[in-house]
């Protein structure tokens, strides 16, 4: 009998693939098409989706759920294919991304002149299968969204072949949408195993399985996950500079993570990989098992975007189904909440009039964080509160549409210490226009006005590719960002000091830091809404105050910190003396005396008893020595009084 299922598998293989090859119609979307000002209408017939690049329904014939739940299962016999999995990923999904199709309007509304440009820019990396058809098979100089919209392929976005198919040369060296196909040979699908089965593949999708050791290289992910603009001032015209809007693939290369170092590439954590034996094809019960093998779930950070999908995916044209995102989903919370961040909380002083908090963040993940479009963001809510549970201190607090209260313009600058609720430490990048005001048009960025997104670990600024990966602002000159404890960089960590007033309080504090990370904010969402297009005015429905919700990523907590003050004056020796604050970053602190001091009562020293210069003024002293613990000694005739002085 085993000599008739090879042909009866063939002949189940041959309906599968003619039913693939019968491609979805684009569904109708909930707008028109975006044509460039003076564009002619577009020809609405469905393009030939499988003349270079098969679309992912066809594949999806043998790399589907099988339906026997003999391939494409683990050892515990959950269904991991690749097919299901795929297509309720942002990557299988970017062609229908809302935000997107508003963004792309939003930019050719601010610069309709280069409308045709910056169409086909975008859709570069977010259609890639059907913008490169266009190019390389009917050698169209552009493609547009109308051409998008009319097209199987183009809506497939980042679909199997538009990795699978890339060539293995110039790998890492392409950027900003540029991918390498070889034409002569594009019907391949590259993949990681040396012993392939190809005849199925090659006689029914028209498209060879072949071993390419590069699928697993982190550079094929460099041509759409590095992107650099050209910019242009306020009135479009160029500046003649360049901006790098995002550089994922070359944050890593400056990372621990690199190819000359631990090798963990984006592959590594983002089609994470499990050494379960995996038949990876239906419908043929002989084939060799394959390991390890790579989840095809693709996650991000942008859990904002899935729910949208989720919720919408009739209009938007989607056909994962519910219960596939709600997976995808928590896939994507489980990534950010055990693989990106370490945080660390930790009560240095109580003494004199200051307690003293130290929070320390150290990034796992392989890049910054965030890291890609720029309007990603993260920040630390910090709060402190009493056994009643009244609230002390608080910063980072987030109004009802998740926005943050008295965030400064045109941005919340890096701090070291924060000592006021209104300070609060944002991560982020922060792009300016030639004015140096915020811009949320990526055409106008010319400069970035902050980047203090945390560093991956190992990364230096004398890597070969900081100068797309710089750190920008305060961040810059802050001892203790991507500081190791010997001061040399690399530790891909940031460690805050939060200094608060104790005053009169006594008894029991509870003091606990978050994490959030925002991937819309309204901050860069809401600008967009002052034009009204089709596209934008249809994502202005869908940008509720949820989509906006940030995610926890992690937290910390102190659930008891004991509090019993010092008084305003200890009387001791005869006089009353305070020094406040016990620890001061800029090396400034304060004197409260019955009497007159002079310079000469005052001596300080450093933790080895040397002395050290400082300066004095009446009721202050400035320490000119390097960070440290000092103590300061005051001669009132025979009495002396030392009080200890941390500078930071």
């Amino acid at each position: 009998m085993k000599r008739f299922l090879l042909p009866f598998t063939l002949l189940a293989l041959v309906v599968m693939a003619m039913a693939a090859f019968s491609a979805d119609k684009p569904v109708a979307m909930p707008y028109a098409p975006l044509l460039p000002p003076g564009h002619p209408p577009m020809d609405l017939l469905v393009i030939d989706s499988n003349i270079l690049f098969p679309t992912a329904k066809t594949c999806g014939g043998c790399h589907g759920r099988d339906s026997n739940m003999l391939a494409l299962v683990s050892n515990t016999g959950d269904d991991i294919n690749m097919y299901d999995d795929w297509r309720s990923s942002i990557m299988g999904n970017s062609a229908k991304d809302p935000f997107w199709r508003a963004k792309v309007r939003h930019e050719v509304l601010v610069n309709p002149g280069h409308s045709l440009a910056l169409q086909d820019k975008c859709t570069s990396c977010h259609a890639p299968a059907g913008h490169y058809q266009a190019k390389l098979h009917d050698y169209k100089p552009y493609y547009v969204l109308a051409d998008l919209l009319s097209d199987t392929l183009g809506l497939d976005g980042v679909t199997c072949q538009a990795c699978h198919a890339q060539a293995p040369g110039n790998l890492g060296s392409l950027h900003s949408g540029k991918l390498h196909f070889d034409t002569n040979h594009i019907r391949v699908a590259y993949g990681p195993y040396e012993v392939v089965f190809a005849p199925p593949m090659q006689q029914f999708v028209g498209v060879t399985p072949k071993y390419g050791e590069h699928i697993g290289d982190a550079g094929l992910c460099a041509g759409c996950h590095t992107l650099i603009t050209d910019a242009v001032d306020l009135q479009g015209n160029p500046t003649g500079t360049s901006f790098v809007e995002q550089a994922t693939y070359h944050e890593w290369l400056n990372s621990r993570y690199d190819s000359d170092q631990d090798n963990i590439t984006c592959q590594g954590c983002h089609l994470p990989r499990t050494n379960d034996e995996v038949i990876i094809s239906g419908n043929y019960q002989f084939l060799t098992p394959k390991f390890p093998y790579g989840l095809h779930t693709l996650v991000g950070g942008n859990t904002a975007m899935l729910e949208i999908m989720r919720d919408h995916r009739a209009a938007l044209g989607i056909n994962a189904l519910p219960e596939q995102f709600d997976s995808t989903i928590a896939a994507t919370l489980r990534q950010l909440q055990t693989q990106t961040l370490d945080v660390s909380l930790e009560a240095l002083t109580f003494q004199g009039d200051s307690a003293v908090f130290e929070l320390k963040l150290v990034n796992k993940a392989g890049h910054k964080f965030p890291s890609g479009y720029p309007s990603r963001r993260a920040w630390v809510e910090f709060e402190v509160k009493d056994a009643a549970g009244a609230v002390i201190f608080h910063s980072g607090g987030m109004q009802a549409d998740y926005s943050l209260a008295g965030e400064s313009e045109p941005f919340e600058p890096h701090y070291q210490q924060i000592n006021r609720p209104d300070q609060v430490q944002i991560y982020e990048l922060t792009t300016g226009d030639v004015n140096g005001n915020f811009t949320n048009v990526l055409e106008r960025a010319v400069m970035a006005l902050k980047d203090n997104r945390l560093t991956p670990q190992g990364f230096k600024r004398s890597d070969p590719v900081y100068d797309t990966t710089q750190i920008v602002g305060a961040a810059l000159f802050d001892p203790d960002f991507n500081r190791l404890e010997n001061g040399e960089e690399g530790s891909g960590a940031d460690r805050i000091r939060y200094v608060l007033p104790i005053g009169q309080a006594k008894g029991v504090w509870s003091v606990s830091a978050k994490v959030w990370y925002q991937s819309l904010p309204p901050r860069w969402v809401n600008p967009m809404f002052d034009f009204s297009a089709p596209e934008i005015d249809y994502f202005k429905t869908l940008y509720t105050p949820s989509a906006a919700r940030p995610v926890l990523i992690a937290s910390a907590n102190l659930p008891e910190v004991y509090v019993n003050p010092v008084s305003q004056q200890q009387v001791q020796n005869g006089f009353a003396l305070q020094i406040f604050p016990t620890v001061s970053a800029d090396g400034i602190f304060f004197i409260h005396a019955e009497k007159k001091l002079s310079e000469q009562q005052i001596r300080i020293q450093d933790a080895s008893g040397r002395v050290v210069p400082f300066y004095f003024s009446e009721n202050q002293i400035i320490i000119k020595g390097s960070p440290g613990v000092y103590y300061c000694t005051i001669t009132n005739g025979k009495e002396k009084k030392v009080k200890k002085m941390i500078k930071i």
